[in-house]
């Protein structure tokens, strides 16, 4: 795995997003990384696991620099999706450990997460529309359960940033906390978990989870629907190549 590193140690599985130099933006070959790490996670005797990014950022979202990839669309936001659904179908609890940018599916990929602790100055955003763009990580059905619906449409329809002390006032996320201490904790919350017993800790998870998932299948495939429609529009073309204007 070039891009994603994985390490276990005394219970604790951490997965580290590592493509620091484009902020750990996504491409195809991070997906295909951590849907590997993960896996590895599933086989593993780890009790809990911490998702985190190398560098200045958690996840900056969809490499814009990147053309789109050729070929099957759907297979490719398929594959995207199934980042979403290994984590919450991991047996383990998942904490991600967010600082920098968390955008896009940035964002999408920490909501995918049980727990979610923040940097105070962490930046989220959910910047699909202003793209021309469909969110594609469950974020139309997590989001709302997280921040309540009237903020979830403010969130997505303006697209603006929120940072991590502000997202922890929405609910979004469980803490917001000094970047220096981030890692500290979420380490310190992995091995309060991994200490109870490993099947309480599964059934905690399922149990909580089972009302939330029970919809979350039939808001994937929306997103894809739209995804497939706003993929290759006018609109979507031009914001990309403004976006690499820029670079």
């Amino acid at each position: 795995m070039s891009t994603v590193d994985y390490a276990l140690d005394d219970g604790i599985a951490i997965i580290w997003l590592n493509r620091p130099e484009r902020l750990n933006a996504v491409v195809a070959e991070l997906v295909d990384d951590l849907l590997e790490a993960l896996d590895a996670v599933a086989k593993s005797d780890a009790r809990a696991v911490v998702l985190a990014g190398r560098g200045r950022a958690f996840c900056a979202g969809h490499d814009l620099k990147e053309p789109t990839p050729e070929g099957d669309s759907r297979s490719r936001l398929d594959r995207l999706q199934d980042v979403t659904r290994r984590l919450r179908g991991l047996r383990q609890p998942v904490i991600a450990a967010v600082h920098g940018y968390a955008i896009g599916a940035g964002a999408e990929f920490a909501m995918g997460c049980d727990l979610i602790l923040a940097a105070e100055d962490a930046v989220f955003a959910f910047p699909e529309v202003s793209l021309g763009l469909s969110v594609t990580g469950a974020a139309s059905r997590l989001l709302p359960l997280l921040v309540g619906p009237l903020k979830a449409k403010e969130l997505l329809l303006l697209g603006e940033r929120v940072s991590g002390a502000k997202a922890h006032e929405l609910g979004l996320v469980n803490a917001a906390l000094p970047a220096d201490d981030l890692m500290d904790t979420a380490l310190d919350w992995a091995g309060r978990i991994a200490a109870h017993p490993a099947a309480a800790a599964t059934m905690a998870k399922r149990a909580l989870d089972s009302g939330i998932d029970s919809s979350l299948d039939a808001a994937l495939e929306l997103e894809v629907s739209h995804a497939l429609i706003t993929e290759h529009s006018a609109e979507v073309a031009a914001s990309a190549e403004a976006f690499r204007s820029r670079i």
